[in-house]
C-alpha cells in the first residue's frame, strides 16, 4: 500500500553536508507524518527527526540545529538536509511513515524503505 524509497546517501568528509529524498510510490502520502531514522553497526534503530503532514517538524536532540527534515506534498517525498556531519553521524537511514501526529517510537511507524548509507570521515 504504502512504499517509500530513499536516495541520497553516500560518503563525506566531517563537516560537510548531504541531502536525502524518499519518495512515496504508493499514493498513500496524503495525511502521513513522515520520519527518519538511523541504525549504525551494532547500535539499535534511533529516531532522527519527523514531520507532520501540515509541516511541523520535531528531531532528536543529537541533530537538532544540524538537520532540516522538510517535505514537497506535490512530489510526495520527504527530504532530509544534514549539514555539519560528524563521524558519529555514520549509519544507514530510514524513512517511514505514521498515522500519529507526533511520535519517536519505532513501532509507532508502520511503512519503511530500505535505508540509505551515509558515511562521515575524518
Amino acid at each position: 500500500q504504502v512504499q517509500l524509497v530513499e536516495s541520497g546517501g553516500g560518503s563525506v568528509q566531517a563537516g560537510g553536508s548531504l541531502r536525502l529524498s524518499c519518495a512515496d510510490s504508493g499514493r498513500t502520502f496524503v495525511g502521513y507524518t513522515m520520519g527518519w531514522f538511523r541504525q549504525a553497526p551494532g547500535k539499535e534503530r534511533e529516531f532522527v527527526a519527523a514531520i507532520s503532514w501540515r509541516l511541523t517538524p520535531y528531531y532528536a536532540n543529537s541533530v537538532q540545529g544540524r538537520f532540516t527534515i522538510s517535505r514537497d506534498n506535490a512530489k510526495n517525498t520527504v527530504y532530509l538536509e544534514m549539514n555539519s556531519l560528524k563521524p558519529d553521524d555514520t549509519a544507514v537511514y530510514y524513512c517511514a511513515s505514521t498515522t500519529k501526529l507526533i511520535t519517536r517510537e519505532r513501532t509507532d511507524f508502520g511503512s519503511w524503505g530500505q535505508g540509505t548509507q551515509v558515511t562521515v570521515s575524518s
